[in-house]
């Protein structure tokens, strides 16, 4: 993806997104549940997320449940994260920035995939759109909401900002041990395989940058072929190996 330099107030797009409140994210009754520690799911209607908990509708009552004794929520992605999603595989870094900032400022915690990935994007978003500190800041939030995940996603978008500051020695010891650990294991869950489909294209940018033309290649269609939960992270891949081999007639995977 073509990196365009572009800076949008972030607190600007939080107080837009926040003014918007739940527009476009309201979705049928029976589409929502909750499971609380040692309950069963229950149907709720779900407003959103504060620092603390998830704000509910359970009958009667409105109330702000807090993150720590939810065990699952199903609940359709909001229309905002697919146009984020599109925008930003169109390099419409704008709009793409736009809507993943009112997925955030609405749902930030909230234990859905399509919640944690959009935090993700809105970090990647910000590394395309040469605004470091922002991506750092949403990469760090990400892990303040998410402790459980793990540092292996935080890891590969600093890994990120490492490429965009042309630090590809730092950048390779953050993504290393993760692919290293990843390629030990079979059936991986379809949040891990994302991650590890991030991780691969980070490791062909930093395999490009410093000359490993194949093996670039072999990791950007590992993320394409392989690894391709992440539909960001499948479209940032397959232009730059088809870049990749237009610019170096003959290359290919051993």
């Amino acid at each position: 993806m073509k990196l365009r330099r572009s800076f949008v107030p972030r607190q600007h797009l939080f107080l837009l997104a926040a003014s918007l409140v739940t527009l476009g994210v309201r979705h049928a009754a029976g589409q929502e549940t909750m499971t609380l520690r040692g309950s069963q799911p229950q149907p709720v209607q779900i407003f959103g997320t504060t620092n603390t908990g998830i704000k509910v509708q359970l009958g009667a009552a409105t109330m702000v449940e807090p993150f720590a004794n939810v065990v699952a929520v199903t609940m359709p992605a909001p229309p905002e994260f697919t146009a984020a999603e599109t925008a930003y595989e169109h390099n419409d870094l704008p709009s793409a920035l736009r809507n993943a900032t009112s997925v955030v400022s609405n749902f930030r915690g909230l234990p859905t995939d399509w919640a944690r990935e959009a935090m993700l994007m809105l970090g990647d978003i910000d590394v395309s759109m040469g605004q470091l500190p922002q991506a750092r800041a949403a990469y760090q939030d990400y892990q303040r909401m998410y402790p459980t995940a793990g540092s292996a996603d935080l890891n590969v978008g600093l890994a990120r900002i490492d490429v965009a500051n042309k630090d590809y020695t730092a950048a390779k010891a953050k993504i290393d041990p993760i692919l290293a650990d990843a390629l030990k294991k079979r059936n991986l869950p379809t949040q891990t395989a994302a991650l590890i489909g991030r991780a691969f294209f980070v490791s062909g940018e930093i395999k490009q940058a410093t000359g490993d033309l194949q093996g670039a290649l072999v990791d950007y269609l590992r993320t394409v072929t392989i690894f391709p939960q992440d539909r960001v992270a499948v479209v940032n891949a397959e232009q730059h190996a088809d870049a990749l081999r237009k610019e170096h007639d003959g290359l290919a995977v051993p």
